[in-house]
């Protein structure tokens, strides 16, 4: 099954919030591009997803796989050139993210203002 279809468009509980459109679906995108990394490269073994959702504006997720760990760096290729794309998308669309040291434990929160305010542009 497709890792985005992992990310709840509606949560568990009832407290907590529907993830606006514009969210959910950078969500979704970031999550299948890491869950991707972690099965092309993280080893045997489990891939752990977790979505936390405070509010519909604002979203953390963790992927953990058991991979022997990386230190992420820039993508240097082409933008013709397939692959490679993870991180950078993560870099690119997430308001903070990163990578618990030695581990193949990353981590990205994503924050919207709400359309109340103006708009949905990333703070």
């Amino acid at each position: 099954m497709p890792a985005r279809r992992h990310v709840p468009a509606e949560p568990s509980t009832r407290s907590a919030p529907k993830l606006d459109a514009d969210v959910l679906a950078d969500v979704k995108l970031l999550v299948s591009e890491l869950i991707t990394d972690s099965v092309k490269y993280g080893g045997k073994g489990e891939v752990v997803l977790n979505v936390e959702a405070p509010d519909a504006q604002h979203v953390r997720v963790e992927v953990v796989d058991q991979g022997v760990g990386f230190v992420p760096v820039a993508r240097n290729r082409p933008a013709t050139e397939v692959g490679g794309w993870g991180l950078h998308l993560v870099q690119t669309l997430a308001n903070r993210w990163g990578v618990h040291e030695g581990s193949t434990h990353v981590w990205f929160e994503i924050d919207r203002q709400s359309s109340l305010d103006g708009g949905t542009t990333p703070l």
